[in-house]
C-alpha cells in the first residue's frame, strides 16, 4: 500500500492559502475613520453651500 506523507503539509499550505483569501487583512494606510469621513463630508457640504464670492460693482461714470 502506498501512501502520501507530504499531503498533510500540502494540505496545511493549502489551508493557510485559502484563509488568507476569504480573510485578506488590510493594507496600511487605507483604514477609514467614520468621524473623519463624516468631518469631510461636512465641510464639502458647508463649501458647496457658500454663498458666491462678491464681485466689485461697476463704476458709473
Amino acid at each position: 500500500m502506498v501512501t502520501d506523507r507530504t499531503a498533510r503539509i500540502e494540505a496545511a499550505a493549502l489551508d493557510a492559502e485559502v484563509e488568507g483569501l476569504v480573510e485578506p487583512a488590510e493594507p496600511d494606510g487605507v483604514f477609514r475613520d467614520t468621524r473623519e469621513c463624516g468631518g469631510g463630508l461636512v465641510l464639502l457640504g458647508l463649501l458647496v453651500a457658500s454663498p458666491p464670492t462678491p464681485r466689485p460693482k461697476p463704476d458709473a461714470r
